[in-house]
């Protein structure tokens, strides 16, 4: 069973439009999933495809009127900026070299964001981004949506409140295997845009998962990368960009770690994990069993906190709506950062301040600018031969 943990509060569903997210596409159908799950966030527009064809089918698929389906996101963001009803906010799912003209097309309509990770693929774009929407004064969320799982809302809560003492160390990581084998090379569409670096960037690996863990690391921490020595290889011979990368990280307060991100580990499906150390103690969370949080005072037997069980937070409640272990569980972790932006967006909107705790648990658009500006500074210092390079966004 999957249940929504809407408050019940009558009030009217936030308007938004997709650009990107057609036929054929991947994670265009997992926000669309995710965004239903609360009944907050309605699908009304799109521009799902650059072919106008596709782009007509793809919107009929998902019930789109054919007046709401476009071909071009810049005649979008015209038309929907024009009407009474139109769009309040738009979800980009494109490849990454379109995510910051996509977005800066919104910006100047007076549309909000929310914006699939990474935010862009060069730091200027990233920083232009951040000043306009400073300067439309509009809300910009990025899907770096491993924020939403309960028990890493919980990890965070117990660092912040001391639970660990000092913090010693950080490490992020995020491994998975499905590009084991050349199949870019055999023309497999996500693998092959993934490793061009036109689209995906200056990093292939990063760009994808990495920038998943580092923000994971930093959320929970509440901590900035000061600087990185980074090391990014590719394991299959003939592939354009990296699939693997090891960074060695200079966290903010003095404490070290690691972001590790592979492609090409047989065996790891999806792993995303965090582990931090403090003098008092330590906790690690997995993706591979997101209702779990292992909290290891030292000198005392290790503990697993379970999701909803005794000691959970306020806010670990608050997000957790699918049974434990439940195989789609990461729809959650999704459900609730769609959930929370709504409100935030929706509070703007009307003239109102949402939340601040709830503002603080959603990733921004500066929360992208600095996972840009990690990727910049791994790949400076991998060309450098792994030299310590700056990473802090703005510092």
């Amino acid at each position: 069973m999957v249940y929504a943990t809407a408050d019940g509060t009558s009030r009217q569903c936030l308007r938004v439009g997709m650009v990107g997210g057609g036929r054929n596409a991947f994670i265009g159908a997992v926000h669309r999933l995710a965004m239903r799950l609360d009944d907050q966030i309605a699908l009304v527009a799109g521009a799902l495809s650059s072919d106008p064809e596709n782009a007509a089918a793809s919107a009929a698929e998902i019930g789109i009127a054919p007046e709401r389906s476009y071909a071009d996101y810049r005649a979008m963001a015209k038309a929907e900026a024009a009407r009474a009803d139109g769009i309040e906010a738009v979800v980009i799912v494109t490849p990454n070299h379109l995510h910051a003209p996509i977005a800066t097309a919104f910006l100047e309509a007076g549309i909000d964001v929310i914006c699939d990770k990474p935010l862009s693929t060069k730091l200027a774009e990233a920083e232009a981004l951040v000043a306009l929407t400073k300067a439309k004064q509009r809300r910009f969320v990025v899907t770096l949506n491993n924020t939403g799982y309960a028990m890493v809302r919980q990890a965070r809560e117990m660092v912040a409140a001391g639970e660990l003492g000092r913090i010693v160390s950080v490490h992020g990581a995020y491994i998975q295997d499905w590009l084991t084998k050349p199949i870019d090379a055999e023309g497999q569409k996500q693998a092959e845009w993934r490793t061009d670096p036109a689209r995906a960037g200056q990093s292939a690996v990063l760009a994808d998962i990495g920038v998943h863990a580092f923000n994971l690391a930093s959320f929970v921490s509440g901590f900035e990368a000061d600087a990185v020595s980074a090391d990014l290889f590719t394991a299959v011979p003939g592939r354009r960009l990296d699939d693997n990368a090891h960074v060695l990280v200079r966290w903010t307060g003095g404490a070290r770690g690691t972001i590790l991100a592979s492609q090409t580990s047989p065996g790891h499906y999806n792993d995303l994990s965090v582990r931090i150390y403090g003098e008092k103690a330590g906790l690690e969370w997995s993706g591979s069993r997101p209702e779990e949080l292992r909290f290891s005072p030292y000198g005392e037997e290790t503990r697993t906190l379970v999701r909803g069980g005794h000691g959970s937070t306020a806010e670990a409640r608050r997000v957790s709506r699918m049974p434990a272990a439940h195989p789609e569980g990461y729809i959650e972790a999704f459900a609730n950062f769609y959930r929370d932006a709504a409100d935030i967006i929706r509070a703007h909107r009307e003239g109102g301040t949402a939340d601040p705790a709830r503002v603080a648990q959603v990733p921004d658009v500066v929360d992208g600018a600095r996972g840009v500006k990690f990727v910049a500074a791994a790949v400076e210092s991998n060309a450098a031969g792994g030299a310590w390079t700056a990473a802090r966004f703005g510092g």
